[in-house]
Order: C-alpha cells, then sequence, then structure tokens
C-alpha cells in the first residue's frame, strides 16, 4: 500500500496563515488552531481568545511564559503593544456581535453544505466541549475548518450529512486539511488547491462526496 503524502499540522497552520488578510480580526480555536498564531509573520493581524484577550501574539519562547497569560485552551501566549484584557462577556458580545472577521475551528465533521459538528461526537462516556464554538460559528464573517481529511479509521471527516451534534449549520467558509483546501459555494465543495501527492480523481474517492474542480 502507497503512503500518502499529507501535511503536518505545522503545515497546515502555515497554509491557513497564508489565507488570513492584513488587519483581520480573528479567533483561533483550541487545539491545532491555535499554531495558526505562529506563522501570521509581520501581517497585522488582531488575535482574540474568548476568555478576554485582544493582540495575543505567538507562542513564548521556553522558560519565558507568563502564568497570566493564557488562551481559551489554557496554553501560554503572548500579548503584543496594545493587546488588551477585558471580562469574558465582553469578549463574547464581541463574537456574537459580528466583529471578528475570521474563526479558526477544528472539527469532528463538515459537511458539502458547510454545517459544522465539533463539540460531540454523541459517543458514550465522551466528554462534550461546547466551549465558544457555537458563537465564533454564528458570530464571525468567516468560518475556517482545520482538520485531518480522514478519521483514524480512514473515513471522511467531510460526508453528505453530519451525523453528530450541529455547532452551526453552513458557517464553513472553508476547509483546510492534511490534503487539501476546499471552498464551500452554493455549487458544493470546490477544490482550491490539492496539498498532497495525489490527484484530484483521488482525493474525491477519498472523500467520498462530490467535488469541484
Amino acid at each position: 500500500m502507497t503512503l500518502i503524502k499529507k501535511l503536518s499540522r505545522t503545515e497546515m497552520a502555515q497554509r491557513v496563515a497564508k489565507d488570513i488578510q492584513e488587519g483581520a480580526y480573528v479567533n483561533l480555536g483550541i487545539g491545532a488552531p491555535t499554531l495558526v498564531a505562529n506563522y501570521l509573520g509581520d501581517k497585522e493581524i488582531f488575535l482574540h481568545s474568548e476568555n478576554g484577550l485582544l493582540g495575543m501574539g505567538p507562542s513564548p519562547a521556553p522558560g519565558e511564559e507568563d502564568d497570566d497569560l493564557i488562551n481559551a485552551g489554557k496554553q501560554h501566549v503572548t500579548l503584543l503593544t496594545g493587546g488588551a484584557f477585558f471580562h469574558h462577556a465582553d469578549s463574547f458580545s464581541m463574537m456574537r456581535g459580528g466583529h471578528l472577521d475570521i474563526a479558526v475551528l477544528g472539527a469532528f465533521q463538515v459537511s458539502v453544505k458547510g454545517d459544522l459538528a465539533n463539540w460531540h461526537t454523541g459517543a458514550e462516556g465522551s466528554i462534550p466541549a461546547v466551549g465558544g464554538a457555537m458563537d465564533l460559528a454564528t458570530g464571525a464573517r468567516q468560518v475556517f475548518v482545520m482538520m485531518d481529511h480522514l478519521t483514524k479509521s480512514g473515513e471522511s471527516k467531510i460526508v453528505p450529512e453530519c451525523t453528530y451534534p450541529l455547532t452551526g449549520i453552513g458557517c464553513v467558509s472553508r476547509i483546510y486539511t492534511d490534503l487539501a483546501v476546499l471552498e464551500v459555494t452554493s455549487e458544493g465543495l470546490k477544490v482550491v488547491e490539492i496539498c498532497s501527492d495525489i490527484d484530484f480523481d483521488e482525493l474525491q474517492k477519498l472523500s467520498g462526496v462530490p467535488l469541484i474542480k
């Protein structure tokens, strides 16, 4: 069996960072999306965290962590010049009020229509983790999903209809996986870029849903 070349978490974060425009207000979801903060370069991007931060920078160097500076995932972060702290109620008002340009979120499933499931698999004994995902999914102007293309058992995480509890309906703008970048359009999922050594037909087969060149 031939092994498929896939993007690493770092490479996925770099690819997402490439599409974030100068001056954008962005929330990076818990988990792999937080890596995006390390690859924004010198672009002026305003990173928001729902626990009450605006103006976050990249991860601190080892030994320079400040326990008073953490993101919503309890990871140490840095604060850029002009950054601000505020009450989490004000933070959620920013999220719900349409003040964020982009939310970068992880996902268990994304449907061809852009429905998002990322807080619970419904598995017995699993711990649901809603957090601010529903507020971000409905409040951000664009939602970028960053996830593996396939589950550990080899099933596509891009599906005709989500079978897990929904986070948001028709909210996803783009899907960034370790194999490809897909844009959600009214006609279906358009392949923006294949980030692997496979061709369109193989990507189509692995995805299990109709794709548009």
